[in-house]
């Protein structure tokens, strides 16, 4: 049996076993740098395989264990799950840089927590079984507790709290849905789902509905889908640069919870095909118009970048929602880009705040910006690709997804919303850069609202240069030209990938093939 599938998981959870018992004062961070930076390069070298066979169609199946009786828990890897790995991994390395620039002095346990965060990441998208989407899931919020809280007082301790019970709250429901989905069908396994409920008995359609729609629910609250996005923004704004920047890609775990099971267990033909699209689509809308108004509204850069976390989002949810190979297929190219620009922002945000001294990334406040010449080119890059403009890879996932939009009464709508959301966010991108470079000193306003006077109270402090946090958001960003120049080959595999999840036969057939007790009597 091939046990690649299984590398990603054991590898980070490893690495942080080992990450703890260097954490002694008297060893000094660079043994736990040294586990952490092998882990990922380790974790890259296996992916990069896994990826390699996925786009070549193969749908891998890995048995936990190759139990006797053959249960039906395994792993899978096609072209979406490697895809997602890929995308995690490439973030988790950037952050990780950033990180040891010096935050993770200052966090206990952040070396470990990063690595069982990963693993959770990992897991949550390589497994075919919903109970282990659980257990994934609980991996990985746990681990961004402690990634949160980590030294945190004041305001970050307030919003981890809320962060905290918003995500044990969303668990228990999840919990509970995946009881009556056991109990009505007899199984948890995504692809043998697909295979029951096409067969569901009329009388127990409205239950599983309900079990179906419970779970969703759960989906739709991590991935911050109005009215459950409130958790986002304070979460994001207030979490230390190099975990809200990891964070990017939480809303994208049940983003693809949502895509996976909508597709599979819950997409094949039969009497639940399709029954959450609709409304997920109306939600998506709303969420995006919202996330645009926040862009606008927000007085912090980092709020911003939550705010534009939140729209990308509500973008996929869209795309997805439209449920066409065109629409997935420009959604996962988008959902690449948006995952690496917007983290490359929360990074750049903390690199002004420490430049501003006492005025942080405050846009209300008028301070000077001492060597801005690097982070207003980097802010120009990551505003430009995040408001979707040419030549960068926003613009690119934008203009794919409203060429796909297929014909018809609806057309008109997205096209209206994502073009005029578009250009709100632009809007407030060129005032926070107006405002954080160009204006150093207050304007006349003729008694019109005033932005708060530069005082000595908000005197700058300069802050220690840090190489390492630049090359970080360097790397970010660097991703995303690369998306531009590699677009043909992205998109042929976002594409392909779009049509695997579209026809999920290949799926159900090979886990069934590999687990004698899923297979028809």
């Amino acid at each position: 049996m091939n046990h690649l599938p299984a590398l990603p998981i054991l590898i980070p959870l490893f690495a942080a076993s080992i990450a703890l018992f260097f954490e002694h004062r008297r060893f000094g961070m660079v043994p736990q740098r040294i586990v952490a930076w092998t882990s990922i390069a380790a974790m890259l070298a296996v992916t990069c395989v896994l990826v390699g066979s996925a786009a070549s169609g193969e749908v891998s199946v890995y048995l936990l264990g190759d139990w006797p009786a053959r249960l039906g828990i395994v792993l899978m890897v096609d072209r979406l799950s490697a895809l997602m790995l890929l995308v995690g991994l490439l973030l988790g390395a950037a952050c990780l840089l950033h990180a040891c620039a010096g935050w993770d002095r200052r966090a206990p346990h952040f070396h470990a927590f990063f690595q069982f965060q990963l693993m959770g990441l990992n897991g949550a998208f390589l497994t075919g079984d919903i109970f282990n989407l659980f257990v994934f899931f609980e991996v990985l919020l746990i681990s961004s507790y402690g990634l949160m809280l980590s030294g945190g007082r004041g305001e970050r301790m307030r919003a981890g709290l809320h962060y905290v019970t918003f995500n044990i709250a969303a668990s228990t429901l999840f919990l509970i849905a995946l009881g009556l989905l056991y109990g009505l069908l007899g199984s948890l396994n995504m692809a043998e789902l697909s295979v029951r409920v096409a067969q569901l008995a009329p009388d127990d359609v409205a239950l599983v509905q309900a079990a179906a729609g419970l779970l969703f629910v759960v989906f739709c609250a991590k991935a911050a889908l109005l009215p459950m996005y409130f958790w986002l923004p304070e979460t994001y704004t207030h979490a230390p640069a190099a975990v809200a920047g990891l964070f990017a890609i939480m809303t994208k775990v049940g983003l693809y919870a949502v895509l996976r099971l909508g597709t599979l267990s819950f997409g094949a033909l039969g009497p639940l095909d399709g029954f959450a699209w609709p409304a997920l689509l109306v939600l998506g809308a709303a969420t995006l118009v919202l996330a645009s108004l926040g862009v606008l509204a927000a007085t912090r850069l980092r709020a911003q970048a939550a705010y534009l976390v939140l729209g990308s989002a509500a973008t996929l949810f869209v795309a997805f929602s439209l449920g066409t190979a065109g629409t997935m297929g420009a959604g996962l190219y988008y959902l690449v880009h948006s995952s690496f620009a917007g983290a490359a922002l929360f990074l750049l945000a903390d690199l002004i705040r420490r430049r501003r001294g006492r005025a942080g990334d405050r846009k209300d406040v008028i301070a000077a910006l001492p060597d801005k010449t690097v982070p207003g080119l980097l802010f120009l890059v990551a505003a430009v690709s995040l408001a979707g403009l040419p030549p960068l890879s926003g613009f690119i996932g934008k203009l794919l997804l409203l060429e796909a939009v297929p014909a018809g009464p609806r057309t008109f709508w997205v096209w209206l919303l994502v073009l005029g959301t578009s250009f709100m966010m632009l809007v407030g991108l060129a005032r926070a850069g107006t405002r954080l470079f160009w204006r150093v000193a207050p304007w006349p306003d003729a008694g019109q609202h005033r932005l708060e006077a530069f005082t000595p109270e908000h005197e700058m402090v300069p802050a220690p240069s840090r190489p390492l946090e630049t090359a970080a958001i360097v790397l970010l960003l660097a991703y995303g030209v690369a998306l531009v120049v590699a677009a043909a080959p992205v998109l042929d595999y976002t594409r392909a990938t779009a049509l695997q999840l579209l026809s999920p036969g290949d799926y159900v057939e090979h886990v069934r093939a590999a687990l004698p007790i899923l297979r028809e009597p």
